[in-house]
């Protein structure tokens, strides 16, 4: 409590309440913020006096877009440098309050100080990354001014082509809680620097850090209706994705979550009155894959860093490892090893390495897909330790048809089979509809460009755990998803493209 209150600037709407305060009625409005390690409340979420006790998500929403729609008209004019400018701003403001965002972070989400110290940066690459793409939107990707290649009566070119591109519009955004600060960046990010407002919803879990992002954009001169953070408590996320679907205003939706809800936008929008661009970033079940040449050292390294970041609860972190039936007892042995010497708690002590689930529920859910594994060996952990905390978990041998194989499992439960060839481990990973992220570790120059060619995913690390950042396209393929964030292609999401002929 004492170190919120020292970033109340950061924080406006938010009430630090004394110890022992009576909790008010939990409403869209009005809600408390827990922090996961304690299930403790941290703090009062109060938008009452902006948007009144029996809050309308959909009326506040409709002025949220309505302000955007007034201030895009002007923003998507500004010249490049002015929005490059901002940006650059926004990243110094992000990386100068560096400790304070991680804090706030580790407070909400419960990942270990050393993480969210990460995402901070992580988060500020975004901003930095598009304040240099601002001066290429006029030009990417085909942007051009060419002679025309028709003649005139005389022979000569009659006129110019011209492409160019132009803001899509608003944008709804709706972000998750796992990672509150980088989806948001990754997201507003390229569409500032494309010219477009933005209007985004962050989870009810995690509103702090948005806020405090939101905040320090102020500063470097993102004003009112350029983007706006609209904190809604539980039962606001339903609310608000109907009405950015279904708000002809809304040129773009933007999701990162799950499959099930991305789908129901999808859906949503589907049936609005205009054909809306769409991101989603939805679930995942990554394969780990070690074949029978790897570096175990790197191995092994790759695989604790990719199955217990954030305690599991990553899209992209590692679900199914396979591994070569030469290597498997003594990848198994090791892996082991690590995972035991993680030390789990709370994310603001440290030597913290894993932190809690973000819910009971969430706590719940993983022991649930557990216990109900019928087959297979719990080498170490598989069980729940106190509140949110679950012990890293692994699970050897079990069956194709077990839950906690076949789904996403957002915990810190890895489950181990071995294989015996690369048609094997490819029939095996592919029998997932998703396909986000993907990993092998091989040595064989001519596998990687194999084995990667046929992986079903959009991301794929070779003989790496950690793969995210600015600099690539981040994104899935089949119940994954659809569009890309980061790079080149992440703003691409952002343009339109217009040509003109002209005839002189």
């Amino acid at each position: 409590m004492r170190f919120l209150t020292s970033v109340k600037h950061l924080l406006p709407g938010v009430r630090i309440l004394p110890p022992s305060t009576p909790l008010p009625p939990s409403t869209i409005s009005t809600y408390p913020v827990l922090n996961p390690s304690t299930n403790q409340v941290l703090c009062l979420i109060d938008r009452q006096d902006d948007w009144g006790s029996d809050v309308d998500v959909s009326r506040v929403t409709r002025s949220a877009v309505d302000k955007a729609m007034s201030v895009g008209e002007s923003f998507k004019r500004t010249t490049s440098l002015d929005r490059a400018n901002i940006l650059s701003l926004w990243a110094s403001e992000i990386r100068s309050n560096s400790l304070a965002l991680a804090t706030i972070m580790t407070l909400e989400s419960g990942k270990p100080l050393t993480e969210s110290l990460s995402e901070v940066e992580y988060g500020a690459s975004f901003l930095s990354y598009y304040s240099g793409s601002c001066y290429r939107t006029s030009g990417l990707n085909g942007g051009h001014i060419i002679p025309s290649p028709f003649p005139d009566p005389s022979g000569y070119s009659r006129g110019t082509l011209m492409s160019y591109n132009e803001p899509v519009g608003v944008c709804g955004m709706i972000t998750p809680w796992n990672f509150p600060l980088a989806m948001l960046t990754r997201k507003v990010a390229p569409a500032l620097a494309a010219g477009c407002t933005s209007v985004l919803k962050p989870s009810e879990h995690t509103p702090l850090t948005a806020i405090a992002v939101r905040e320090l954009g102020r500063r470097a001169g993102v004003e009112d209706g350029i983007f706006e953070v609209l904190p809604f408590g539980e039962g606001g996320s339903r609310g608000f994705g109907d009405a950015i679907c279904t708000n002809d205003d809304v040129k773009k939706v933007s999701f990162t979550g799950s499959t099930r809800v991305g789908k129901e936008l999808q859906s949503k929008a589907a049936g609005g009155g205009v054909v809306k661009r769409m991101s989603l970033e939805l679930g995942g079940n990554a394969p780990f894959v070690v074949f029978e040449d790897a570096d175990m050292d790197r191995a092994v390294d790759a695989a604790v860093k990719s199955k217990f970041r954030n305690a599991g609860q990553t899209c992209v972190c590692s679900d199914r490892f396979l591994i070569a039936k030469s290597r498997m007892d003594e990848f198994v042995e090791r892996f082991k090893k690590e995972a035991e010497e993680l030390k789990v708690g709370d994310g603001m002590e440290e030597g913290t390495n894993l932190g809690p689930l973000i819910t009971g529920q969430a706590a719940a859910n993983v022991e649930r897909k557990v216990r109900e594994c019928k087959s297979g060996e719990i080498v170490t952990g598989g069980k729940r330790i106190v509140g949110n905390f679950f012990s890293p978990t692994i699970i050897v041998g079990m069956g194709l048809e077990e839950e906690v194989w076949r789904e996403e499992n957002f915990g810190p439960v890895a489950c181990v089979r071995s294989f015996s060839d690369e048609d094997e481990a490819l029939g095996v990973i592919k029998m997932s509809r998703t396909g986000l992220a993907s990993y092998f570790l091989t040595k064989d120059v001519g596998r990687i460009f194999r084995f990667g060619r046929e992986l079903p995913n959009g991301l794929v690390g070779v003989n790496e755990g950690i793969i995210s950042t600015a600099h690539a396209p981040f994104g899935g393929i089949g119940e994954s998803g659809i569009g890309r964030e980061g790079s080149g292609e992440g703003i691409e999401e952002y343009l339109e493209k217009k040509y003109m002929m002209i005839n002189h």
